[in-house]
């Protein structure tokens, strides 16, 4: 009768005693397992479980109180897990190729955007955009006249940078910018 009991226990808990074995120490015995090999498939597939157990349990604690009303749940899980887990299913990498990637791909999300400094010249056809502006603004003339002058000048001027100010805080820098000071900046 005690092997009995205990084998009723062991059924009644089946989902607690399994879902950490399956969820938790083979998939991080098979990832210590995906580092060490120097194939990139197995990284793939471990990398895209852990995305996807991550995902389930933001939902679990997201929605706990919606779950503790559903007595079917970690039999579910248990189930999803052992589908995502399995290889032989390829259940992870069907997930998040039909399911996670599509959302994350099309859609960048981005919760940690920090905007980046766009340099003048960030991208090559910057120079030809800053050039149509130029001569859009000032006339080829004086783009050929901006040209003539800066391969007149020699190298070392070039790349010296000198900065002069007037009486009225313009200042012209030894390429040609030139902008306004107001006062309450000197």
């Amino acid at each position: 009768m005690g092997s009995g009991n205990f084998l009723k226990v062991l059924l009644q808990n089946f989902d607690v005693l399994a879902g950490p074995l399956v969820s938790l120490v083979y998939p991080l015995y098979a990832s210590i397992r995906a580092i060490e090999t120097k194939s990139s498939v197995d990284d793939q597939q471990w990398l895209t479980y852990w995305v996807l157990y991550s995902l389930i349990t933001l939902f679990e604690l997201t929605f706990a109180k919606v779950i503790e009303w559903l007595p079917f749940w970690p039999y579910a899980k248990l189930v999803l897990t052992c589908w995502l887990v399995i290889p032989y299913f390829s259940g992870a990498a069907y997930v998040y190729e039909h399911f996670v990637r599509p959302i994350f791909v099309t859609q960048t999300v981005n919760i940690w955007y920090i905007p980046r400094k766009k340099d003048v010249f960030s991208r090559p056809d910057d120079v030809l955009v800053a050039a149509e502006k130029y001569i859009a603004e000032n006339g080829p003339e004086a783009f050929e006249k901006l040209i003539s002058k800066s391969d007149r000048e020699p190298k070392a001027k070039k790349s010296s940078k000198r900065v002069t100010f007037d009486e009225d805080y313009h200042y012209k820098d030894s390429y040609n910018h030139s902008s306004y000071f107001h006062q309450s900046y000197s």
